[in-house]
């Protein structure tokens, strides 16, 4: 049985930490999970030419701004763990870089908890902007992202599912039943197109989630819309869902993270939680 007992959360110093850090205690709490916050951004020095970060008085007001960045995140710890919760660990990241040392740790766990990159923050270079992705490609771990412009009160409520008979989906399904188990009510759109005949008792999507506990809707169709990221945030906002589970598409060629066009959608323009996995 799908289980959540390990959290890594990432944190940066960003004020939609503290909306990712309450989403990762009330996950623990759900679930007796043990949490850890990971502080893990991009230093200041790596932005710099190395002759500019060489200098004394730069190479200061660089390691200051560093500082500030981690107070700041340390204080939206502080305060985000304060009073009765699950209690969560504090870890970060030093000398290494972000995606690869986030990575190292998102082994260890069964799910992460990330934010969709914020292309008009003031610390928008804080993270890369392809960390999501490229973590959730380098690892094979699942991830529960939060957009950055939502106000997030429940993830007990009503759930999407996206369903197209692939290992991402499938992979993305499994990790997602302790949520879906918890839900309200479960919506499942399909766009699975059948691959073979079949006699006797057959294996589908809404059967599985029966043997797992889980009642759900399943709406099938057989063609798959143009823009199936854009379809499927207007069906979120249709079922009233509280989250969204789908498959994570993409590969890297030649130091490029080359995503399907669902993907590459979803994590530009969300409007809730997505769960998601490759």
């Amino acid at each position: 049985m799908s289980t959540i007992k390990s959290i890594l959360l990432h944190l940066d110093a960003s004020a939609s930490s503290a909306t990712r850090l309450w989403v990762a205690r009330e996950l623990a709490r759900q679930h007796e999970a043990s949490v850890t916050a990971l502080f893990a951004v991009t230093s200041s020095f790596a932005e710099l030419p190395f002759a500019l970060a060489a200098d004394v008085s730069a190479a200061q007001v660089l390691q200051d701004i560093d500082a500030d960045r981690r107070a700041r995140a340390r204080a939206i710890f502080d305060k985000g763990v304060a009073g009765a919760g699950a209690p969560v660990a504090w870890a970060e990241l030093v000398g290494a870089p972000v995606i690869p040392g986030f990575i190292d740790q998102a082994l260890c766990a069964d799910l992460l908890v990330l934010g969709q990159h914020e292309p008009d923050s003031p610390l928008a270079h804080d993270v890369p902007p392809d960390f999501v992705e490229s973590v959730l490609i380098g690892s094979g771990r699942p991830a529960l992202v939060i957009p950055y412009a939502s106000d997030i009160d429940s993830i007990k409520g009503s759930a999407l599912v996206a369903w197209n008979a692939t290992r991402e989906a499938a992979h993305a399904l499994t990790a997602a039943l302790p949520l879906l188990r918890a839900a309200r009510n479960v919506e499942v759109v399909s766009w699975a197109e059948e691959t073979g005949s079949y006699g006797g008792t057959t294996l589908d999507v809404k059967r599985y989630l029966q043997l797992h506990g889980i009642e759900a809707a399943v709406h099938h169709h057989n063609a798959a819309p143009a823009e199936i990221g854009e379809s499927l945030l207007s069906l979120a906002a249709d079922f009233d869902a509280d989250f969204l589970v789908m498959g994570c598409y993409g590969h890297s060629r030649a130091r490029e993270l080359v995503l399907g066009g669902a993907t590459r959608t979803m994590l530009r323009s969300m409007t809730l939680p997505v769960l998601m996995a490759h």
